[in-house]
């Protein structure tokens, strides 16, 4: 891919996300906005409790989802990074924490380097990033020494029937007007439904892990947005498991290790030399 297709695409997928948050504003909806979320995305790797009174910055903060469960946490301050109009939504839904969240509208390269952050966080963001290793060397030298920087990435390994379904049907969604792609979001709710009512019967499903303890939890209203955002944007990588951990080691990140949550996303967590 040449640096101009590159930048094109990521454009693309900066504008397609801008005009998602910019319809779907709200956080609310039973496990899609609490802060045990944020618990089970980081799992084993770290005590979401080791978050009070961090200094703290998420690259890729969309509406402040998790910027609020990162400060239900008890971080001390949140600088939301955000590039695309969605902006707007994060400022107001965040305006309640006054001086405790600062919103930068920036690409995540872009992120403040001089505030010695103890924590810089981006969940759900850079596997719609063609070329993430900027924002990773830049989370990087944001972080205070024995700072820690934690991603969450759609994997491949446990994926094989779903990419092979949303793949060939990506092709056309990323393509669609948003009223076309909202509907057909709510027809592949339906699906959903039963899906997930199979999943409780038999446990060893595909996904049933994550149909079970997460998309399970929440509100129908929210699961047919999940299904609305794996079509919308332009790009979307899922990453193998030494993919995932060469993108924080390749920045300079040490003690990389890695989850695999529900198995079939990757939680990674490194620390600054």
């Amino acid at each position: 891919m040449t640096t101009e297709s590159t930048e094109t695409l990521t454009d693309k997928t900066i504008a397609d996300f801008g005009e998602q948050w910019s319809r779907y504003t709200d956080n609310e909806g039973d496990l899609y906005g609490d802060k045990a979320l944020l618990a089970d995305v980081l799992g084993p790797l770290m005590d979401p409790r080791e978050i009070e009174g961090k200094a703290v910055a998420e690259i890729g903060a969309g509406t402040g989802r998790i910027v609020r469960m990162m400060l239900d946490w008890g971080a001390a301050t949140v600088v939301a990074v955000e590039p695309s109009e969605a902006v707007h939504a994060l400022r107001e839904n965040t305006r309640a924490f006054g001086d405790r969240v600062r919103v930068v509208h920036a690409r995540g390269q872009d992120i403040p380097r001089d505030l010695g952050f103890d924590l810089v966080v981006s969940i759900g963001v850079l596997h719609h990033v063609p070329d993430p290793a900027p924002i990773v060397r830049a989370a990087f030298e944001a972080l205070a020494p024995d700072g820690r920087m934690v991603v969450w990435l759609y994997g491949h390994e446990g994926n094989g029937l779903y990419l092979a379904a949303v793949r060939p049907l990506r092709k056309v969604t990323t393509r669609l007007p948003h009223p076309v792609l909202e509907r057909m979001s709510r027809g592949l709710n339906v699906a959903l439904d039963g899906y997930l009512w199979a999943c409780r019967r038999w446990p060893r499903l595909p996904l049933a892990g994550y149909a079970n303890h997460v998309i399970g939890g929440f509100s129908r209203a929210k699961r047919q947005l999940v299904i609305y955002d794996q079509l919308n944007p332009a790009y979307a990588k899922y990453y193998r498991r030494e993919e995932a951990r060469r993108l924080l080691e390749d920045a300079g990140f040490r003690d990389v290790r890695l989850h695999h949550r529900h198995g079939y996303s990757w939680t990674v967590i490194g620390t600054r030399t």
